[in-house]
């Protein structure tokens, strides 16, 4: 029997990760697959793991740019550089954990507001003014936010789901799991298909 379980580990820091994000719900839905949603800290991760952003290879990080963009247009979303990239994700990422926990309702909402104000129209929410700003035209309340991802329960939450990405074997974003098989990368996602199928 297939697994029908497809845990997507991701951050919101991450072009590539925006990119499987745009797809992986219709995947689940065309295969009839429950869809998990695993947030992580990528600098956690990069750290316990000894990997590094793409980007600081400068070579790398020149061919990801025009790569991403062709991605993009191949799928027809849009996508736009984040200008302020890298952007600390340590209190977007303790937003998704917290909604997770407290408020699942809400989680959809967010997620679909903060990788378009990464990766459709560029904003800088390693600004505390910027993403109060983001949260409130998302209907979210930003003191009531803050008072979220300061809660210790949800600080410590980033932490185990970051450990427990890399227990896993995960070493980057987006890393799906179909049961016990790995892939990496949005380059990966017929191979998901096909595990899921």
């Amino acid at each position: 029997m297939t697994d029908k379980t497809l845990d997507f580990y991701f951050d919101f820091g991450s072009p590539t990760t925006y990119l499987a994000y745009t797809q992986l719900p219709r995947i689940a839905q065309e295969t009839g697959a429950t869809l998990r949603w695993q947030p992580m800290l990528l600098g956690g991760v990069f750290k316990a793991t000894g990997n590094v952003s793409p980007v600081s290879v400068p070579a790398k990080g020149r061919w990801m740019h025009d790569d991403i963009a062709r991605w993009a247009r191949r799928w027809g979303v849009p996508f736009a550089f984040n200008p302020h990239f890298p952007i600390n994700t340590v209190t977007l990422m303790r937003g998704a954990c917290g909604l997770l926990m407290r408020h699942p309702d809400d989680f959809s909402r967010y997620v679909d507001a903060v990788f378009h104000a990464m990766w459709v129209v560029p904003r800088n929410l390693g600004d505390a003014a910027e993403l109060a700003a983001m949260l409130t035209e998302a209907g979210f309340d930003p003191a009531s936010f803050m008072a979220l991802v300061g809660d210790a329960e949800v600080k410590a939450d980033l932490v185990a789901r970051t450990e427990a990405a890399v227990a896993r074997g995960v070493f980057g974003a987006p890393t799906c799991f179909v049961g016990d098989q790995q892939f990496f990368g949005q380059d990966r996602l017929e191979f998901v298909r096909e595990a899921l199928a």
